[in-house]
């Protein structure tokens, strides 16, 4: 019987460190790719003009919401193909919303940030993984601050508060730090009953965990640049 229990969670730990892997190899892929197609649209000005004119920033706020929210809900029925392809889709549309941001701040402190966000996601994912504590209601706790912090800027639009603007970019960056701790918990999980046996299954799980991580990223990125960019 203790054999047998050894063997069992030998083989929990074995597919949490898979399937854990496959998720941080998609999310990084996806970075490297949202990096490269926002440098090459910040290169082209025919492309940069082309893509923030007229309707486009609508069409492509479109085009990101419907991919996240198609393969949040589709994965489960997607080929691998399909769902890779939707994926580095999604990253490149991301990088070339993103590319207008190094016009605003300067190479230095979109640089600096980067490595501050990766410090933080690293250190708040390696928590996740190894923490005993059921994270449960600080994920709930900062899912509701995530639907706080949408109609916060949504108001604030129109309200231009500066300082709202620094308030919000503060919570911002509590919310997803917690929610990259929560949700590297979950993905961990996931992998203790990962079907290794299955490459289709584990190619949708591990997309669908790296779509999430990936937008905890940018996220706390995005609200650390607001908070210690400095500004051309």
């Amino acid at each position: 019987m203790e054999y047998n229990q050894t063997q069992s969670m030998a083989a929990s730990r074995s597919s949490v460190t898979v399937f854990l892997q496959q998720v941080y190899l998609w999310m990084a892929a996806a970075l490297c790719i949202t990096a490269l197609s926002a440098y090459i649209t910040i290169s082209n000005q025919t492309i940069l003009m082309a893509t923030f004119s007229g309707y486009m920033p609508i069409v492509l706020i479109a085009g990101i919401l419907g991919i996240v929210l198609y393969l949040s809900f589709a994965m489960h029925k997607l080929s691998p193909v399909a769902a890779t392809s939707l994926f580095m889709l999604y990253a490149v549309l991301n990088g070339v919303f993103l590319a207008p941001i190094t016009l605003v701040y300067t190479e230095a402190s979109i640089a600096k940030t980067f490595i501050i966000t990766a410090g933080m996601f690293g250190g708040m994912s390696i928590y996740g993984i190894k923490t005993q504590k059921n994270l449960t209601s600080i994920g709930s706790f900062c899912i509701m601050g995530l639907w706080g912090l949408i109609l916060a800027t949504l108001a604030n639009i129109f309200i231009a508060s500066t300082a709202m603007d620094f308030v919000i970019s503060i919570v911002g960056v509590i919310v997803f730090v917690g929610l990259t701790a929560f949700d590297t918990q979950k993905l961990k999980q996931m992998g203790e009953t990962a079907p290794l046996d299955d490459a289709v299954a584990m190619r949708r799980g591990a997309l669908l965990g790296a779509m999430t991580l990936y937008l905890d990223f940018i996220n706390l990125f995005l609200y650390l640049l607001r908070l210690f960019g400095e500004r051309k």
